[in-house]
């Protein structure tokens, strides 16, 4: 059973935040025409397409927008059991990706995400945007744009709920509680 320890961003937090890693990314990337959103599923996708549209108020710029399934390329999983087809259309030749995930721990998702990106093509520059970064790293993969940065115990999780009207979104950490 997990318990909550401490609530680290509520949705107004979420949103402002979401809001200074959408103008940094502006700011890093002034030529937009070449940017894509590359969502990791499942925890980027509210993220990824909230960043979208910031950019899109922003600047006026739709975005083309992809959704990541990264199960195929995981080192942890068996290749037999999984499909391997990336159902995408949009292009990634020559582009600047944006990478878009919830919580950067191990670096282990960010890096199968990259691994899914080199199958569709060849992208100019990748850049990593991630809501929570809460350290733990296997690898060496470093986020562009974070959020906020959440140390943690390894027995510890972070939690990210997202909703449309940001009321009821938060990042908590939980703990697993013994029971005994």
């Amino acid at each position: 059973m997990l318990q909550e320890k401490a609530v680290v961003m509520d949705g107004e937090k979420i949103r402002k935040t979401l809001t200074r890693i959408t103008h940094e990314i502006i700011e890093k990337n002034k030529e937009l025409d070449d940017l894509v959103i590359a969502c990791i599923k499942s925890g980027g996708n509210a993220l990824g397409e909230i960043i979208r549209k910031n950019i899109n108020d922003i600047e006026g710029k739709e975005l083309p927008l992809i959704y990541l399934d990264t199960q195929a390329y995981r080192d942890d999983v068996d290749k037999d059991i999984v499909n391997t087809t990336l159902d995408i259309t949009e292009p990634v030749d020559g582009k600047v990706v944006i990478l878009v995930d919830d919580v950067l721990n191990t670096g282990r998702t960010a890096r199968a995400a990259l691994d899914a990106l080199n199958a569709l093509g060849r992208p100019r520059k990748v850049e990593l945007a991630v809501l929570v970064d809460r350290g733990h790293r296997e690898l060496p993969i470093r986020a562009d744009f974070v959020g906020k940065n959440v140390p943690t115990a390894k027995r510890e999780n972070v939690e990210v709920r997202i909703e449309k009207d940001m009321a009821n979104s938060h990042v908590i950490i939980t703990e697993r509680k013994n029971i005994g």
